[in-house]
């Protein structure tokens, strides 16, 4: 692959200088080699978003100006719940003090749902209900961009100023979200859908959500769908252009190989709108092993998912 002129640059934000990343970054070096990004999004299904500006440290909960006799605690009861903590702030205001505000987001296909709530104190969170039962639901997507500086440098440097220039009503800075070498990484809520190296302010990813679909481009996949599930998805859009948020929700993950092996297969079986879509699915590692984040000590492989049609063309 060969990387744009500007590969390094960083676009400016309004009233910033523009920035540059060094050559030997790890979102540079994804675009010299052409990672791919697809497959790639999380696993988490609900999260807790806790506003709190000012710097975060590598794990931004505890190291971060949120009380820290309660974040243990909070922690301790996301892992029990299976429930993923971000902090997010606002664009450009990092060292204002924040309104308290607290969210809950449900991502799971047929509940996805945002409320959003204001607390006096951290401590009520570890006792708050998580269900959607308090709050204000939030009728628009909610756009947060990875702009963690203090996990890995790109996603501060790539991050900060597309949050800050995103055409979108509800953007916010979050800590880290994975996928480092993608960055800019957007995480657009409440579906769940990843996206990473956003390009200029992101408005096509803005204008594909405010209509219902996805931005398929620069699409890592739907957060909470097995990694198979999120490769056959982007193969079925590209081919079938089927870009509805809603739109091929899986109906049967077949495992072809034991777990672990290099060559890894399954059937994947999704719902298209006349019929089942029917793919066959092949993960193996990359050629070329590479530090996949800036702190990374040891190079490792990604993986690379090839997508076959078999039924529901």
């Amino acid at each position: 692959m060969t990387a744009p002129a500007d590969f390094c640059q960083v676009a400016a934000a309004p009233g910033l200088p523009a920035g540059r990343l060094e050559p030997g970054r790890c979102s540079v070096q994804a675009l010299v080699r052409g990672d791919s990004e697809i497959a790639t999004a999380s696993p988490a299904q609900r999260w807790l978003l806790v506003e709190q500006p000012g710097p975060w440290g590598v794990d931004a909960l505890t190291q971060s100006r949120f009380d820290p006799a309660v974040a243990p605690r909070l922690a301790h009861r996301a892992r029990v719940e299976g429930v993923r903590v971000l902090l997010v702030r606002r664009p450009g205001d990092r060292l204002t003090d924040s309104q308290h505000r607290w969210a809950i987001v449900d991502g799971r296909p047929g509940v996805e749902g945002v409320w959003w709530s204001v607390r006096d104190s951290d401590a009520e969170l570890v006792d708050a209900p998580w269900d959607g039962s308090v709050g204000e639901r939030a009728d628009r997507p909610l756009y947060l961009v990875c702009a963690h500086g203090g996990h890995d440098a790109c996603c501060a440097l790539r991050g900060r100023p597309l949050a800050r220039t995103m055409p979108a009503d509800d953007v916010w800075e979050s800590s880290h979200l994975g996928g480092c070498r993608f960055a800019s990484n957007v995480l657009v809520l409440p579906h769940g859908f990843y996206y990473g190296q956003v390009p200029g302010d992101g408005a096509e990813l803005v204008e594909a959500h405010a209509g219902g679909r996805v931005a398929l481009p620069w699409l890592r996949g739907r957060s909470g769908l097995p990694a198979p599930v999120q490769a056959a998805q982007h193969t079925a859009r590209g081919e079938l252009f089927l870009l509805g948020v809603d739109d091929l929700l899986p109906r049967d993950v077949r495992r072809l190989t034991p777990a672990g092996v290099e060559v890894e297969r399954w059937v994947v079986t999704l719902a298209g709108p006349d019929g089942d879509i029917v793919t066959e699915v092949e993960s193996r590692p990359s050629e070329e092993s590479a530090p996949l984040t800036c702190r990374a000590v040891h190079p490792a492989h990604g993986r690379t998912w090839h997508v076959r049609l078999l039924s529901g063309v």
